[in-house]
């Protein structure tokens, strides 16, 4: 095993990297609430056809809201890394070559 040290990581790398995770899970849980939406909605007889809609649209804007969030909070998640990796050093992590 060797001992290496990660002392910056990129900015904008690490916003993309959790833009894209958050965005994902952003689709998983706007499908929950869109099947959700319409199930419920259908069973009151269109009755609350806001909330249908509002479930429909909920697999298009959670994904690109959770999106957004995801980068700008991967975007200060590394900015204060490297801050903190500048005063008390990195952080160490152990690799093993494969041979590959």
């Amino acid at each position: 095993m060797v001992k290496k040290f990660v002392r910056k990581i990129g900015v904008l790398s690490l916003g993309k990297i959790t833009g894209v995770i958050y965005a994902i899970m952003g689709l998983i849980i706007g499908a929950v609430i869109t099947l959700t939406s319409l199930t419920v909605g259908s069973m009151m007889y269109g009755q609350e056809a806001g909330g249908m809609l509002f479930g429909a649209g909920a697999i298009i804007a959670l994904p690109i809201f959770y999106g957004v969030l995801g980068f700008i909070g991967g975007v200060i998640t590394a900015l204060v890394f490297n801050a903190v990796t500048g005063i008390i050093g990195g952080l160490e992590l152990e690799v093993e070559d494969t041979g590959k």
